[in-house]
């Protein structure tokens, strides 16, 4: 497909029409909703290209380049849940994953959107002002993010005036270019939820006093008929660039799921946006530039945030659009197609990956305050410990599909795969009765001779076929590591891990290595090869394990004496010695025994953690 000509540098006066055209209003954070919308259609125009795409791409896939990970910032009208956090550890392990690997400057945005009529009226009802609720409230986000050790490098809060400086150029970018016009709209408005609605997602109720009203579908909430003048976005000249960025970047949406839906999206009516609120309604949010009747709608504002971390208007260029979005999927309209429209209509590239997951439920039921099993990433922490809660969410996290969290299942995996699995096999292959001399012991190659292809080998030296198929696993480990992480399947990387983990016990059971005679030369051969191997095995899981587990993997690799410069991904090596060359670690004198590498955790006497209140 061809380019499509840049338009002139501004649209030319709205012709009267009568003839009425259907728009499209804001599908909130929890909806997809649209507005019925009486307006008069603006000429057919098509977008400009982003500027400097070519060159951006080219920076974008070269060494050492700079990456931007982020979080969706998180709406700042109440605590934070597990929600909240698995999108954060999401991003956390990848930007992780991403030093290890010793990619190039990376940097890990998260913070809270604080602009709204909900944030409006949640401080009239706590007798706060907004700016006081959003303090308190983004604290919050800031010490449960820090407490879930969350490596982020920037937290934005939309209330800062560096962002509304960035969202007051940006709305200036799009009217420049022509992507804005003035309109009129009534529908069903649903404050809770900032959207408008649709007949198709009401329904008939009866409120509290017994008149009959209409609520949304999804939430419950009451909706009220409103009538607006407001700025469009000229979302509808944006279909064919967006099916063709898409088309060109198979991979921009992940996983393939999410990518096929917004495909189909495409495929459907593309109305117009409204994207800003009458300042009588809502004047907690930014002014329109030049139209102080106007507020920007909040979910434009909470997209440049993106923008606003990395220094636009000016600096942005140095990282843009190198950026990779994690989001829940009740926010992928806004992030795969909203967003990515609004670039183009400022003469900017689409970032250049959406990664998406799903939701979280608790045994069965969606998460709501008012079934009051919002779960409470603080207790979890407290009850399951750090470490034990992030793996728990990453390893039982499916992005494809809503994962149910109830209490016995994380004591049951972490436990198992955590104290038992890796911690017991630790604590076997380094306890003095089977390693006195507290080493890295030597590797023999005659007990364990190299083979060319270990596939029909009947096994050689003193070990098995098994041994072999075990050994081959984890040397392909790492690759396959990085490869799902790739592809947002942090879940895949941990279910290799852990199957290794257990292969590995497997063959340290199976050789029984306290048995093994000491004083027999031969015998003591193959025990120094036996637990060589393990703590390899280990070694690896210990490095791997970092994205996901930072504290119980530096006390492992502390153990193994491991030093910090021998941590990374890039250099990661396996039975050196096997293939003939020297094991930098063989002989060396383990770490100091800082005891139990996880203890095990107890059954909760609650099935669920309720959320703290506000």
């Amino acid at each position: 497909m061809r380019r499509p000509p840049a338009p002139p540098p501004h649209w030319p006066p709205l012709p009267r029409l009568r003839r009425p055209f259907r728009a499209v209003f804001l599908p909130c954070r929890l909806c997809g909703g649209a507005a019925a919308a009486a307006m008069l259609r603006p000429p057919r125009r098509l977008p400009r290209p982003p500027r400097r795409a070519a060159a951006a791409t080219a920076a974008a896939t070269g060494p050492g380049r700079r990456l931007l990970l982020s979080t969706p910032i998180f709406y700042a009208n109440g605590p934070p849940h597990i929600g909240h956090l698995y999108s954060a550890l999401l991003a956390d392990a990848l930007h992780r994953h991403r030093g290890l690997r010793g990619a190039g400057p990376g940097r890990l945005s998260t913070g809270t959107d604080e602009h709204g009529l909900k944030i409006q009226q949640a401080a009239a009802a706590a007798g706060m002002s907004p700016p006081e609720l959003c303090q308190r409230v983004s604290d919050l986000f800031r010490q449960a993010l820090t407490q879930a050790a969350v490596s982020f490098t920037d937290f934005t809060r939309t209330s800062e005036p560096r962002h509304q400086r960035a969202v007051r150029h940006f709305w200036g970018a799009l009217r420049d270019g022509g992507s804005l016009y003035k309109g009129s709209y009534e529908g069903w408005y649903c404050t809770p939820e900032e959207c408008f609605l649709p007949e198709s997602q009401l329904a008939e109720r009866r409120d509290a006093q017994g008149r009959p009203c209409k609520v949304s579908l999804e939430s419950g909430h009451q909706v009220h008929w409103t009538k607006e003048e407001n700025y469009m976005f000229r979302l509808s000249a944006f279909r064919d660039p967006l099916q063709k960025w898409l088309r060109d970047n198979p991979h921009a949406i992940s996983p393939d799921p999410f990518y096929q839906c917004v495909l189909r999206w495409l495929e459907e009516d593309l109305p117009d946006l409204s994207v800003s609120r009458e300042r009588s309604r809502l004047p907690w949010g930014i002014p329109v530039p030049s139209d102080s009747t106007q507020t920007i709608y909040v979910w434009v504002d909470a997209l440049v945030n993106y923008l606003s971390v990395v220094g636009y208007p000016e600096t942005h260029g140095e990282w843009w659009p190198a950026a990779h979005h994690v989001v829940g999927k009740d926010i992928l309209k806004f992030h795969a197609v909203y967003w990515p429209a609004l670039l183009m209509a400022a003469g900017l590239a689409p970032p250049e990956r959406i990664f998406v997951h799903s939701h979280w439920t608790v045994r069965g039921q969606k998460m709501s305050k008012s079934l009051g099993n919002v779960i409470d990433p603080f207790a979890c922490i407290g009850q399951y410990t750090l470490d034990g809660f992030r793996y728990f969410l990453l390893r039982q996290g499916v992005p494809e599909r809503d994962c149910d969290y109830y209490d016995e299942k994380v004591v049951k995996l972490v436990n198992s795969e955590l104290a038992d699995a890796l911690g017991g096999l630790l604590n076997r292959s380094t306890a003095l009765s089977i390693n006195p001399s507290n080493t890295y012991p030597c590797f023999s190659e005659s007990c364990f001779p190299k083979v060319l292809d270990y596939r029909g080998t009947k096994g050689m030296g003193r070990a098995s076929a098994e041994d072999y198929e075990f050994v081959a696993s984890v040397a392909s480990l790492p690759l396959q590591v990085a490869s799902y992480f790739e592809g947002f399947q942090i879940y895949k990387a941990l279910e290799c891990i852990a199957l290794c983990v257990r292969q590995t016990n497997g063959f340290f059971q199976r050789h029984r290595p306290w048995k093994l005679d000491r004083k027999d030369p031969a015998e003591q051969r193959w025990l120094d090869t036996i637990i060589h191997v393990t703590l390899e095995c280990l070694r690896v899981y210990g490095t791997l394990l970092q994205p996901v587990i930072p504290h119980t993997a530096d006390k492992l690799l502390s153990r193994l004496a491991v030093e910090p410069e021998e941590r990374g991904l890039s250099s990661l090596t396996f039975l050196s010695r096997y293939h003939g060359k020297p094991c930098p670690f063989e002989g060396r004198q383990l770490g100091p025994d800082t005891g139990i590498l996880f203890h095990r955790l107890e059954k909760s006497r609650q099935h669920q953690i309720e959320t703290k209140k506000l």
